[in-house]
């Protein structure tokens, strides 16, 4: 059965992450978890299906308050566009704010498209601390489409490896010569949810009070959240 196969090889791909992001997840964690203690944000991008990875950590239950995703009003159709990515950071920026010492969690799995490369330079030429999500195998097998000539994972700070294949899709369909089943959602809600855990592990460890988001559905929770929010009133993305 194709859902077994399925099931199988995500077990796999989760236990290559666990095994082989664990030093890169530190590291990022360590980064994070200085920048919030001094009272920055979090920002995390993806384009089309890559901005899930970024919502999995955004204004979620039982997730850090100051994490705020980077809208993308093209949903992905303008990802190869040179330029675009400038743009939407820019205009992120005025609204914002993007301080020196915070930093950006950018997420492509296949780490050759403009707008994702353009975003992680932008972020990293105005001082921000760079994370890339991105398949190493599947983007040293391709080619950057950005004139730099440069892939994403060769421009970030750190690389969060999420072990995909190239392609994505993980389950043979023998009969039609093409693969299906994709599998950089989960691959990618895994690292950074083991990322966040970490972070707030290490802010507890310094000392500090991680700003954790209650259940909605929870007795006390809008009174505990909006507390929360109101330290970085015009900062998030509400």
């Amino acid at each position: 059965m194709l859902e077994t196969v399925y099931y199988q090889g995500i077990k796999a791909l989760i236990d290559r992450i666990v095994e082989t992001q664990r030093l890169n997840i530190e590291l990022g964690a360590q980064t994070i978890a200085a920048s919030l203690i001094q009272g920055g944000v979090l920002h995390v991008f993806g384009s089309g299906h890559s901005a899930m990875v970024g919502k999995e950590i955004t204004q979620r239950a039982g997730g850090l308050v100051p994490v705020n995703l980077i809208p993308d009003p093209s949903e992905g159709l303008a990802e190869r566009v040179e330029g675009y990515g400038k743009v939407l950071l820019d205009a992120y920026a005025r609204k914002y704010g993007l301080n020196p010492g915070e930093v950006i969690i950018v997420v492509s799995t296949s780490g050759r498209n403009p707008v994702p490369i353009e975003i992680a330079m932008e972020a990293k030429a105005r001082g921000l601390f760079t994370i890339g999500i991105v398949s190493l195998e599947y983007a040293r097998q391709s080619c950057s489409r950005h004139r730099s000539g440069k892939r994403l994972f060769e421009v970030v700070d750190l690389v969060l490896d999420n072990c995909v294949p190239p392609g994505d899709a993980i389950v043979e369909m023998k009969e039609l010569g093409q693969k299906s089943g994709a599998s950089s959602t989960i691959a990618g809600a895994l690292l950074v949810n083991m990322l966040m855990l970490r972070v707030i592990e290490e802010i507890c460890r310094r000392g500090g009070t991680p700003p954790i988001l209650k259940s909605q559905n929870l007795e006390g929770a809008d009174e505990h959240n909006q507390k929360l929010l109101a330290a970085y009133r015009g900062r998030l993305n509400l």
